[in-house]
């Protein structure tokens, strides 16, 4: 049996590394930035991208044609037909989100796609047992070295939802990080190794994104301080650029990248935990041999945090951990920082080759928001945050005693943005909300840390009722054919019934895995995929035939 990490722990750990770093940290000076006021806002990047909101209407055929990025367990002999370079600027976006469009099907992203809140395909397993386990004994373990020395993690973490792919050839492949450093590519059917690993220098943390545009390549950012760009098309994954977040000037907190990086058409777009967001062109090609090549330059690169929000909190322990979220109606990109800094930036020139930006959307919430972002089909943003740095002081820093822990935020008025906002959870450190909350046939799925979720009328910030679970819950709620996936810190994978949504959910099935889990479960064609922190991940479905 593995000795797994205390969740709850390690978070309290964290947060006591900020407060002595911030003890030791010079005041921050912060250069304004001059931005370019944008000519075009009605510009934006090609319907084509395929990172648009999913419809219910549309399911997906795994039959369906996949592009180059579809490897079989060893690469064809022969040249991959590459799609059509794509060009930044295209034809204008339709006047409403559609479908996720992709030159194959799957899973490609925490979340599914840009606005965070596509959940997979089901059918979900009516009688689930765990079809395998990777490895098949042991554990997913490493050491990892931080402000208190050298310690053991295993399994995979919050956020850590894996990619699914569709291969034409019939086979599914699960890649996911874990906590042995390692980026694994995972057989869906029978659970062995699909290709070779791909070796971090670190934990790799968070989820990572396969291109949606059929291009064979992964992104996906590490402990290491290394965001890296990732060619499937070889034998083995090779990284074919990265990024290191201590080489950015003004570095203000960490060097992680816990976020899920976003690809839009051929622009990465992610934050990190040295607080700056960055947009990235890839120029990808395919070269004379038919392999892809990028060239990735940063094209936009802005703080996550301004002046005023340094003022209001006093000192610069802040980062940006979730992961981004793009509105493709209006071309503005969404994230937060561990401050509570919600940001909107138009991106629209950029994303069809331009230079020009904007931020256009700010809103303080008063502390630190890592769960990312969700936009609902009308626009409306859903933010999920919890207490870390004002718990000390709430009587001289009373903001996220004001705002509720969830919150209901309308881009289209910013000077008053906030539609409804929720308690859900306590003021004490580490209450409220890791998970992101889920939007689901106008319901507000959440989790929160002490330990349960909630459902939470979407329209008008209701709540329908609570629901106890064993915590600490820092797992994102999966909504999926009227039913709700959520794994807790007992090792339970859990199902709901949510078909009447105003109604306290029925149990319908657990499955104890055996190690808590804190990743986000992802759903695909009658199988569920998910690591735990006791020191696997699981592929799991109806008992084989």
């Amino acid at each position: 049996m593995l000795t797994e990490p205390d969740p709850t722990q390690t978070r309290v750990e964290r947060f006591e590394a900020r407060h002595r770093a911030r003890r030791r940290s010079r005041a921050w000076l912060v250069v304004s930035l001059g931005l370019v006021v944008v000519l075009a806002a009605g510009a934006a990047v090609a319907w084509s991208t395929g990172l648009l909101r999913p419809t219910a209407a549309r399911k997906p055929s795994p039959a369906q044609t996949v592009a180059a990025s579809s490897a079989p367990s060893s690469p064809p002999a022969a040249t991959p037909t590459p799609p059509a370079s794509p060009s930044p600027a295209a034809a204008a976006l339709p006047a409403h989100p559609g479908p996720l469009i992709t030159s194959f099907q799957g899973v490609t992203t925490f979340r599914g796609n840009a606005t965070r809140d596509y959940y997979g395909e089901g059918p979900l397993p009516r009688h689930p047992v765990i079809r395998w386990r990777y490895p098949t004994s042991g554990g997913l373990c490493a050491s990892s070295k931080d402000l208190f020395g050298t310690r053991t993690w295993c399994g995979t973490g919050w956020t850590g939802q894996p990619n699914v792919i569709q291969h034409a050839n019939g086979s599914i492949e699960v890649r996911e990080g874990a906590y042995d450093d390692h980026y694994h590519f995972l057989n869906g059917i029978t659970g062995r190794q699909y290709r070779p690993d791909l070796l971090a220098g670190d934990l790799a943390k968070g989820s990572a994104t396969s291109d949606a545009d059929g291009f064979p390549l992964y992104y996906g950012g590490s402990r290491d301080n290394l965001l890296r760009v990732v060619a499937m098309d070889r034998h083995t994954p090779t990284v074919l650029w990265k990024y290191d977040s201590r080489s950015n000037p003004n570095v203000v907190w960490n060097d992680d990248w816990d976020g899920c990086p976003l690809q839009i058409g051929d622009y990465l777009l992610e934050g990190g935990e040295n607080s700056w967001f960055y947009v990235i062109r890839l120029h990808r090609r395919y070269d004379a041999k038919g392999k892809v090549q990028v060239n990735p330059k940063i094209v936009m690169r802005v703080p996550g945090w301004d002046q005023a929000e340094l003022d209001a909190i006093g000192d610069t322990d802040i980062s940006i951990e979730d992961s981004v979220a793009f509105d493709a109606t209006t071309g503005v990109v969404y994230f937060a920082n561990s401050g509570g800094l919600v940001q909107g930036w138009d991106i629209s020139d950029v994303l069809n080759g331009g230079t020009k930006y904007k931020r256009v959307f700010r809103f303080w919430n008063g502390d630190d928001t890592d769960a990312s972002i969700v936009i609902d089909p009308e626009g409306y943003l859903y933010v999920g945050r919890k207490m870390e740095d004002n718990v000390y002081r709430p009587s001289s820093f009373p903001r996220d005693h004001q705002i509720g822990s969830l919150m209901k935020l309308d881009p289209r008025k910013p000077k008053n943005p906030l539609a409804w906002s929720v308690q859900l959870g306590g003021f004490e450190r580490d209450g409220g909300l890791l998970g992101t909350p889920a939007y689901y046939k106008g319901t507000i799925y959440a989790t929160y840390t002490e330990g349960g979720f909630a459902a939470i009328n979407a329209k008008t910030g209701k709540f329908y009722y609570t629901y106890s679970l064993p915590g600490p819950t820092w797992g994102s709620p999966v909504p999926v054919d009227d039913k709700l996936l959520i794994g807790d810190a007992a090792g339970d994978l859990l199902e709901f019934d949510i078909s009447n949504p105003s109604k306290k959910p029925k149990l319908v099935w657990s499955l104890d895995l055996g190690g808590t889990i804190e990743s986000t479960p992802a759903v695909w064609h009658g199988w569920i995929y998910v690591g735990t922190r006791g020191g696997a991940i699981y592929g799991i479905s109806d008992p084989k035939n």
